[in-house]
């Protein structure tokens, strides 16, 4: 038998041709990983365009007469990658908070939980707690048509308690762009503009039922609708988000990884792209720090 070992590293497109020799193999065999061709070359082939990356490994041989190819495919844990970045730079981030601002959507919420989970932070969302706050989601719907600022004060006073603390990873909501005082809590810790595009937002709230609270805009609406609503109210907090110290575009990462489809782009891609953003970050807050100090 002819055990294919995958190699540790990774490499776009590592081919290898050699001739081998093992026992012959019966073409009636039936097994899961193993099919029978007439070739006789032994490769392996890792793509890294995808980061859910396919391991396929194959050995043809020649022996009494008899070829065959015996195929192995090992799936790769798209964690692993984002795991191990979590390693490289949590101790540069010395428990510094992480704000996700941008329109709420699925992608922003995964992205949140997942980087909690591998920082080893705690998250939050801003809005949740604004409602829990206020007694629930109907008190707080309550609170904000017949008390608007009294409504901006509560998410203030939410962002400012959270601003005290560390090792958060916080999903903010939409307030916490559209003031002064609000954007000034955000320096506390790192903010980075999740940016989604709004077709899938708005596919999301149609189709899937996605809420924005403390916006009009509804699941019974039109798709075309909905994404016009989602145009005026994203170009409406378009400056706040460029205070954000760094934007990670799900449209970008699509393109990066060779994508036509959207929806094709995981957490686990979204994950590892923010993680190497923040690692920019620290990189030049640590040259920036060099330079100040006195020769």
């Amino acid at each position: 038998m002819a055990i294919i070992q995958a190699p540790a590293f990774c490499c776009d497109h590592f081919i290898i041709h050699k001739s081998c020799s093992i026992p012959p193999i019966n073409k009636s065999t039936s097994c899961s990983s193993l099919s029978i061709n007439n070739n006789n070359t032994y490769s392996t082939h890792l793509s890294l365009n995808n980061r859910r990356k396919l391991f396929t490994t194959s050995c043809s041989l020649l022996e009494d007469g008899v070829s065959g190819s015996a195929v192995q495919t090992l799936e790769i844990d798209p964690m692993l990658d984002v795991k191990k970045k979590a390693m490289e730079i949590v101790p540069g981030l010395k428990g510094t908070s992480i704000y996700l601002v941008g329109i709420n959507s699925t992608m922003k919420t995964k992205l949140g939980k997942l980087l909690a989970d591998v920082l080893r932070y705690y998250y939050f969302d801003s809005d949740s707690l604004v409602i829990e706050a206020a007694g629930g989601e109907a008190a707080a719907k309550q609170l904000l048509d017949m008390d608007k600022s009294a409504f901006r004060e509560s998410e203030t006073e939410v962002l400012n308690q959270l601003s005290s603390m560390g090792r958060m990873v916080v999903s903010a909501g939409d307030g916490a762009v559209q003031s002064a005082t609000n954007l000034s809590y955000l320096r506390h810790g790192i903010s980075v503009h999740v940016d989604v595009p709004l077709d899938m937002v708005a596919k999301e709230i149609v189709e899937d039922g996605l809420r924005l609270f403390g916006t009009e805009i509804l699941p019974s609406a039109s798709h075309s609708e909905v994404v016009s609503q989602l145009a005026t109210l994203n170009k409406e907090l378009q400056e706040g988000y460029a205070m954000a110290d760094a934007t990670i575009s799900l449209e970008k990462v699509a393109g990066l990884l060779g994508y036509d489809d959207f929806d094709a782009v995981s957490t686990e891609d979204m994950g590892l792209e923010l993680l190497t953003e923040l690692e920019k970050l620290m990189r030049v807050k640590k040259m920036m720090e060099d330079a100040a100090r006195p020769f």
